[in-house]
């Protein structure tokens, strides 16, 4: 399934939509929590810090990380794959999704609102057991009031 540069990937609130309509990069195409839902064989990658990721993260996702990305870690998925990068709102996935596509990755998606508009739709999260936790790690005092459900997680 290829989305367009046009898809319209949305948030609940419209704050939160003029927020990331400034801060999301546009090189990447971008999807929402509706988009995700629909897509079949779909790559679910992390791309915040670890101890962002062992708080939760979406059912199936792998953790790349940011600031240590290396294409290594992606080098056993085939450029032709359906990735979805996601981080907090948005803004780091963007950048690990311009570096998926230099390397010839060819239908990557950046989900737009990333963690936080998913848990603030109201859908589940994971703990590194598997299991469901209300648990939402967020980033930081400032960015975390984005997101307005779960237990904001910080450390």
């Amino acid at each position: 399934m290829f989305l367009s540069k046009t898809t319209n990937a949305q948030v609940k609130s419209k704050a939160f939509d003029s927020l990331l309509n400034v801060m999301v990069t546009k090189s990447v195409p971008t999807v929402g929590c509706e988009d995700i839902k629909k897509m079949k064989n779909v790559v679910l990658l992390d791309t915040r810090e670890k101890r962002e990721y062992e708080v939760s993260h979406l059912k199936d996702a792998r953790w790349v990380g940011f600031e240590k990305f290396d294409l290594k870690s992606v080098a056993a998925i085939p450029k032709d794959a359906n990735i979805v990068v996601y981080c907090s709102i948005g803004v780091r996935s963007g950048k690990i999704g311009e570096k998926l596509m230099q390397a010839g990755y060819t239908n990557v998606h950046n989900f737009y609102g990333s963690i936080f508009e998913w848990v603030n739709q109201g859908n589940p999260v994971y703990d590194m057991a598997g299991k469901p936790t209300n648990k939402i790690h967020g980033y930081n005092w400032k960015w975390g009031v984005w997101c307005n459900k779960g237990e904001k997680v910080y450390e």
